[in-house]
């Protein structure tokens, strides 16, 4: 899918994360997939997925793209950090390649510029860059990725963490980049998501907030045990 297309298929509309770790009671790609059928159903443009397991059965099971990731590791740059993982998901159906493109060191020393340039070259995908600074955005920008989001605010040390959306770096990135900015990290709520598009988002991701039966009971958990 060309990037053109993918921007129009998302624009103004809510794009759903079905993703669960190996330590989670979801993991498993079938699931997975009958998460994305219900984000269809409920009204998701477009579907972030992890694996290539995951990102193949939810291709299978319905007809939206699919940005698609690898996460590998479990500190560092572990989203998509190689190009090895952004060949793999692309074989397995990703419509759009995710990718941590902060300046921080990959696990292979490969720097991002060279990742990206090489992504392009090779395997001609667009790519969604997940940024944690504006500077990182304006970088990835430069580089000539498709659209990028404020999703690793919060993770590194480059950034500040909170417990909501980061929508002061949002709103630099929209004033800022030439490319569209998606929103996405930390969404907890309707209202936020909307506020995020009246801002100027292109699209919102959200993730936890309505994939991830775990973290939805413990923040209501929370909050009755809380005083």
């Amino acid at each position: 899918m060309k990037a053109d297309a993918f921007l129009a298929a998302v624009k103004g509309k809510l794009i759903v994360s079905c993703q669960a770790l190996a330590n989670e009671p979801l993991h498993g790609a079938e699931v997975m997939a009958k998460m994305a059928v219900a984000a269809k159903v409920g009204g998701a443009a477009a579907i972030r997925a992890n694996g290539p397991a995951d990102i193949r059965a939810i291709k299978r099971a319905v007809d939206l793209p699919v940005i698609g990731l690898y996460k590998q590791g479990d500190s560092g740059v572990y989203i998509t950090p190689t190009f090895d993982a952004a060949a793999e998901i692309v074989d397995a159906g990703a419509d759009v390649i995710a990718l941590d493109c902060s300046d921080r060191p990959r696990p292979d020393g490969a720097r991002i510029d060279e990742l990206l340039v090489r992504i392009h070259r090779e395997l001609r995908v667009p790519i969604f860059a997940d940024v944690s600074a504006l500077s990182e955005a304006r970088a990835a920008a430069e580089a000539g990725v498709a659209m990028a989001a404020p999703t690793l605010s919060g993770y590194t040390e480059n950034s500040r963490a909170q417990a909501g959306p980061d929508f002061e770096l949002l709103a630099q990135m929209i004033a800022t980049l030439p490319i569209p900015v998606i929103a996405e990290g930390r969404i907890h709520a309707p209202e936020q998501a909307r506020r995020a598009l009246d801002m100027g988002a292109w699209a919102v991701v959200v993730g936890s907030a309505i994939t991830r039966p775990r973290t939805i009971t413990a923040r209501f958990a929370r909050a009755l045990t809380d005083v």
